[in-house]
Order: C-alpha cells, then structure tokens, then sequence
C-alpha cells in the first residue's frame, strides 16, 4: 500500500466515521488532512473529529553490548558487536465527538506489543480524566518519549524505580494562579501489575501521585534538550510517591518482573513504597534534569525490609546555537552521571554510570544522530567483588 494511498484512505474514512454516528439522512462533513508535530493530520471540517498518524524507528549499532550491566557477571559476558532496530513505533492519536474527548494508541511493530491505549477527557485545564494504559506520570526520565529522550537511553536508574506503563485511572491537570502559584498535578489509581495485565494478584491497587511546582511561571515541556533559545528560564520541581502490594519488585516495558535478589510468584508478597525529588532547568541554550530515588521493599513472606536510592544529573548544551535561525543541524553535547544503591545497609554496594553523548539534530528530535560512550562501576565489597566496563552506541532516530 503506497504512501499516498493511506493518505486518500485515511481522509475517506475520517467523514466515514463521522457518518456512523450521524442519522442516516445526515449531510457528511467533508474532511482535510496535514502534516505537523504529531504526524499526518487528518480531521473533518466541523472539527468534532481528528486523526493523528505518526511512526518512530530507531536503527542502533552497540559495542560490546547494548544492555546496561545489572549484576557482577553482565561484565564478563561474551562480547559482541550489535546492530538492531530498537524501536519500530505507529502511534495514532487524536479526539472524537468533541475536540476535548481524546484517544491514543501506540504499537511497537518489533515485538508485536500494544504499549498505550487511553481515553482522556480534557474540557478544562484544571481537571482532567484518564482511563487506559500509559506511562505512568512518576518520574520525567521514564515519560519523555524514546524519540524526544536527551541521552540516548534512560539511565541506570530507570530500571529500579520507573513504575512503566500500568492500566488505571488517572485525575490530573494544571493550577495556574499566576507567578510562584503554578503547579501541575497527576493523582492515579493503578491495577499495579504492569502492562497487559489481565488480573491483579491481589484485592490491593497501586496509587500513585505527582506534584510538579513551576518555579518561574512556566512548566518545562517533557522532551529533553534545549533546542529553542530560552531567553528567560522556565524550571520546575517536582515530588512524587507511590505505594503498592503485588508480586514484582520493578516494571519494565515487559510487564512485572523483579530486581537482583528478590524472587516472584506469590501474591502479594510485596509492599513498596517509594518517591522521588526531582529537578529540571531550561536557560539559552542549557538543560539540566536530575531525579532522586528511595524505594523501600517489604518482603511479607521473609518479614525483611529492603531500602535502595538512587540519583541522577544530567545536562547538555547547544555548540551552534546560531543554527537555529538558519535552521540548520544543531550540534549538542550532553553528559550524565547516575549512582544506584540497590540495599542501602551494604553501604559499599553500589553501580554507578557515567556517559557523554553527542546530538546532531536534523530536524528536532524527529531526525536525529546520536552517539555515546558510557563507562560503569560495579562495587560489591561486601563479598569483595568489583568491576567496570566500557560501551559505545550510535543510533539513528527517524519519525515522521
């Protein structure tokens, strides 16, 4: 099927679905399509209806692996030189029946996986509805997009504390009383399984919140790097926290599973609470994000408690800012250190991350080349055990 086919289809079907809910006698409204932000545009003329079509492929060489070292062994693995498609995405987006009664959906086509599926219903800034899967809104690493991501990859704190994608109900929406007075909040109520699930392991649900202050009057837009010339910062801060009961230990685009020495498949066994201080700056041409973590692990079965933190700084900044104007590539270089305590009580435990990464930007994040070096630490004194590694990856982000 040709490009310019789907393009006549998908124009055809728009006023067609307007039809099957108009009366059968019904004049139908022409439609029209364009070309933005979110992909290809398609939306009839009385403005009840839109559809938005877009896709993202990324296309990564890594070397000697492209997988984060998680435990002791991961260093000592084969080495391998590797090319892959690391994400093949189609998103469709857009609203029915009213401009403000919105859908979304996103696939990823490599493993065949339905990743987002919501309604929301957004008439009023201050009071929003949500009900489907999605990224949970607890930390801004794990909810910028792969495609709008500043570094290449999240870093090695995401796989400890991200709560990932989850099925529930979300309120949320933005206080802006003016100034200092400016917030932005996310209260959810989750099945706390991870995605796809079918069934909670227990009579228990996850609830989660997020408060997001925007210090200087302005919220930061969830995508990284800074390639608008801010001529006044806009910054925020934000705090989060999450409470749940369930089998798993940690969530990963795979659904629930469990962090390195902790075991699954008894139901409820868990509890976990955990929050996070978060902080994030745009000014010129500079970014700056950073996020601390504290989780605590209560295993019911073995009456233990578990503690783990983490945290993270990162920042870029634009070497050719003048190319903005001349909308040529944009060059950034960015850099980022993370520190993860997986058991607090063995202070001398620890993985720690530190990368460079070079962005050559086409057009945004929608065309773009990235490049990145990133070396590990692998600390586990108390059973007298270190490591370190290096990795290079460079990747190629095309959407459209």
């Amino acid at each position: 099927m040709s490009l310019k086919f789907l393009m006549a289809y998908i124009a055809l079907l728009v006023p067609g679905m307007t039809h099957a809910f108009q009366g059968a006698n019904d004049p139908v409204p022409q439609s029209k399509y364009s070309y933005g932000s979110r992909g290809f545009q398609f939306s009839s003329t009385d403005g009840k209806y839109q559809l938005n079509l877009g896709g993202r492929l990324q296309f990564r060489f890594a070397t000697p692996s492209d997988q984060d070292p998680i435990t002791y062994d991961d260093f000592f693995e084969q080495r391998q030189n590797l090319f892959k498609i690391n994400r093949a995405r189609l998103k469709v987006g857009g609203h029915a029946h009213q401009p403000w009664l919105k859908y979304y959906f996103e696939y990823e086509l490599g493993v065949s996986r339905l990743l987002d599926f919501r309604v929301m219903v957004e008439k009023w800034p201050w009071l929003n509805f949500k009900i489907g899967q999605w990224k949970s809104e607890y930390s801004r690493e794990r909810v910028i997009s792969s495609g709008n991501q500043q570094m290449m990859e999240r870093s090695i704190i995401n796989r400890p504390f991200t709560l990932d994608r989850q099925q529930g109900a979300s309120i949320y929406g933005r206080l802006d009383g003016g100034g200092l007075a400016d917030f932005n909040y996310h209260l959810m109520v989750l099945t706390g399984t991870g995605i796809g699930a079918r069934n909670n392991d227990d009579q228990k649900l996850m609830y989660s919140g997020r408060l997001q202050w925007n210090i200087l009057g302005d919220g930061v837009s969830m995508s990284g790097s800074a390639l608008n010339r801010f001529e006044k910062p806009v910054a925020s801060l934000a705090w989060a926290g999450t409470t749940n009961t369930s089998q798993y230990t940690r969530y990963s685009s795979q659904g629930g599973g469990q962090l390195v020495g902790f075991e699954g498949n008894v139901p409820g066994r868990y509890n976990i609470d955990q929050f996070l201080l978060e902080s994030t700056l745009k000014y010129k041409n500079f970014s700056w994000h950073s996020e601390f973590h504290q989780k605590s692990i209560k295993d019911n079965q073995l009456n233990q408690l578990t503690k783990l933190n983490g945290w993270f700084v990162q920042g870029g900044l634009l070497l050719n800012p003048q190319s903005i104007e001349k909308e040529a590539p944009l060059l950034e270089l960015a850099s980022r250190y993370a520190i993860y305590q997986p058991n607090q009580q063995l202070q001398m435990n620890s993985e720690e991350e530190i990368s460079l990464a070079v962005n050559c930007f086409f057009n945004g994040h929608q065309n773009k080349l990235t490049a990145d070096i990133t070396h590990f630490e692998f600390e586990e004194k108390s059973v007298n055990r270190e490591a370190s590694g290096w990795r290079f990856r460079i990747q190629y982000d095309f959407s459209f």
